[in-house]
């Protein structure tokens, strides 16, 4: 008796199945695929119970660990994001699972396969299995090689407080919550033109975005770059040397240009080098401090943004979705009288690709400053408003390079947890823009009124922005983006604080009338 059972089970392994029926080959293609969808079963019809049960069941322990860190612990999956040494190791466990994988994928064919198949069969499953293999491998090479992106941008970008060097940076008490006795962090936004050919650096954007902590609604204050005469705290090392603020009288406006705000970036650093002490960006410390003391906000870290590499980063996001209200020269020079080449027509929901959208929040022919920093807030919008999951899964690595090359920052990574909790919130939040009266506060004059600045924006930080403009709507006529027509109801007069999905609508000069 049991010389016959030995027998019937070598036969059931000679024809691929334990009890000895012959499997077909479709049939074991079939069950090759289940075990690719749920490794472990192809083991244990092979006839593998043991180590097939013990495959099955970590894939079970795998899906619902999954599971659970989806639903209920995303958030620490984000703050490994932007740990280096956890998205090694993520990297390292895409990896090893991948190649687990693809090893109980062939392990299961070759049990499964039947034994008089032919070298037809044989080849149609090897075939199979390296679609099947191809499958897995693929989707996890490109995981791998975004997690590594990742970490490069990290490692990049953010320095540890510990190697890097700053005059101006706040010492981290509480890294797990720094925003535990701070009701706001107020970050300096450096729009920078540096680039290829281009002697220096001048800071022809400046915003500072103060943040919410709590609720992640965030205001924007823009500073017009032609301010002259910027402060500096009684602590600094500068109030010594420019105690009436970095400027100089009797000078015609062309000698102004080497005093204004857009200057001093790259001239006092020059000609005051370490004056604030160590430092890895001497320009953005020093605009840190004027900044600061100009709108009576204490500024906690800076980004700093290569406008020439602007475009690369909007590329990477597949464009930016923004209302154009007014011509915008794409090229020329005002002063010359040199007309641009090319212009962005006015029109909404316009999609602008990096080359576009560069010229969208720079473009000068023909405009103020006031026009250029309203639109590079609605550009800052526009990318908050393009980085949704979808496309940041889809195009991380083009992303991560591109940001690589792009910023520069004096936030430590020991902080970027933190923040990325905070960018969330930011994301979901109100994001407006700070009135500024430039008449009534002398902002193009040479001596500007920064007690009026630094009260404006105190009172504008107490009140809720304000709703300036009705959601464009389509008249009877299909005319788009036509706002308050007769018999609609008035909006609000302006406040001190303008909500940017209002200040970014879409309402050219007459869309009233």
């Amino acid at each position: 008796m049991g010389r016959r059972s030995r027998a019937t089970r070598a036969k059931g392994t000679a024809t691929g199945t334990p009890d000895g029926r012959a499997r077909t080959v479709p049939q074991s293609l079939g069950l090759t695929l289940i075990s690719a969808i749920l490794p472990g079963t192809g083991l244990i019809l092979g006839g593998r119970r043991r180590i097939g049960a013990f495959v099955l069941t970590l894939t079970l322990g795998l899906i619902a660990f999954g599971l659970y860190v989806g639903f209920w612990r995303r958030d620490d999956v984000v703050e490994s994001s932007v740990v280096p040494n956890r998205l090694v190791g993520a990297a390292i466990a895409i990896g090893a699972l991948a190649l687990g994988w693809v090893i109980v994928v062939v392990a299961s064919h070759r049990l499964l396969r039947p034994a008089t198949g032919g070298p037809g069969g044989r080849a149609a499953g090897a075939v199979f299995v390296g679609v099947l293999c191809f499958a897995i491998t693929a989707p996890a090479a490109v995981g791998v090689q975004s997690v590594l992106a990742q970490r490069d941008l990290v490692t990049n970008v953010f320095v540890s407080q510990g190697e890097s060097k700053s005059a101006t940076r706040p010492e981290t008490v509480n890294v797990k919550d720094p925003w535990e006795d701070k009701p706001r962090v107020n970050l300096l936004l450096l729009g920078g033109d540096d680039g290829k050919g281009r002697v220096g650096v001048r800071t022809d954007t400046v915003i500072v975005a103060s943040i919410d902590t709590r609720t992640g609604d965030t205001a924007l204050i823009s500073l017009p770059r032609q301010l002259t005469f910027m402060p500096f705290p009684e602590s600094s090392p500068l109030h010594k040397i420019y105690p009436n603020g970095f400027g100089k009288e009797g000078l015609s406006l062309t000698g102004r240009l080497e005093w204004m705000l857009t200057a001093m970036y790259q001239n006092i650093s020059q000609m005051h080098p370490g004056i604030l002490g160590p430092s890895d960006n001497e320009g953005a410390d020093v605009v840190k401090q004027s900044v600061g003391e100009a709108t009576g906000l204490p500024i906690d870290y800076y980004l700093q943004v290569n406008l020439q590499g602007f475009d690369q980063i909007v590329d990477a996001l597949g464009g930016i979705t923004v209302n154009v209200n007014e011509r915008v020269a794409m090229g020329g020079i005002s002063s010359s009288h040199i007309p641009p080449g090319q212009w962005i027509e006015p029109g909404p929901n316009q999609h602008l690709d990096g080359f576009k959208a560069l010229w969208f929040a720079r473009g000068r022919y023909g405009a103020d400053d006031d026009q250029r920093q309203i639109r590079q807030r609605c550009a800052i919008k526009g990318i908050v408003d393009a980085a949704d999951p979808k496309t940041l899964v889809t195009k991380y690595q083009a992303i991560a390079r591109a940001g690589k090359n792009l910023l520069r920052t004096d936030i430590p990574q020991e902080l970027l947890p933190a923040l990325v909790q905070l960018a969330l919130k930011v994301k979901s939040g109100t994001v407006s823009n700070v009135a500024l009266d430039q008449s009534k506060l002398k902002m193009k004059y040479l001596h500007p009124d920064y007690d009026g600045l630094r009260e404006t924006i105190e009172k504008a930080l107490e009140h809720e922005p304000v709703t300036t403009t009705q959601p464009p709507t389509t008249p009877p006529t299909g005319k788009p983006g036509t706002l308050n027509r007769p018999g609609q109801p008035t909006t609000p007069p302006p406040g001190p604080t303008e909500d940017l999905r209002d200040a970014c609508a879409y309402h050219p000069p007459g869309a009233d009338s």
